[in-house]
C-alpha cells in the first residue's frame, strides 16, 4: 500500500526533536539554578517556550563527532549544560 508523506513532515519532526530537547534542558538548567540557590520564580517560567529555534539549522547538514559529543554524557545521558560569564540572557544561544 503506498504512503503519502506531506511536504515538510521531516521539518515538523525535527522541529518537535528540538523542542522536546529544549524542555528537558531547560528543566535541567531551571534545576541547576535552585540547586545553586536562585529563586526560579514559577510565574516567570510560565512565559519562557522551549520552541525557540534559532540556533537550529533545518536545512543544511551538520557534521557531529559521535566520539565526541558520547564522551561528555553524564551517568544519565545528558550533556553538560552551558554556562556563561556573563548576566546577558542570551548568552550561550
Amino acid at each position: 500500500m503506498p504512503t503519502c508523506r506531506a511536504p515538510g513532515t521531516g521539518r515538523h519532526v525535527a522541529t518537535n526533536a528540538v523542542i522536546c530537547w529544549h524542555t528537558e534542558y531547560m528543566g535541567l538548567a531551571v534545576d541547576q539554578l535552585r540547586e545553586a540557590g536562585r529563586a526560579v520564580d514559577a510565574e516567570v517560567l510560565a512565559h519562557i517556550s522551549p520552541a525557540r529555534s534559532s540556533a537550529v539549522n533545518y536545512y543544511g547538514s551538520i557534521t557531529v563527532d559521535y566520539e565526541r559529543e558520547l564522551a561528555q554524557l553524564d551517568e544519565r545521558g545528558h550533556r553538560p549544560l552551558r554556562t556563561s560569564a556573563t548576566d546577558d540572557p542570551a548568552a550561550g544561544l
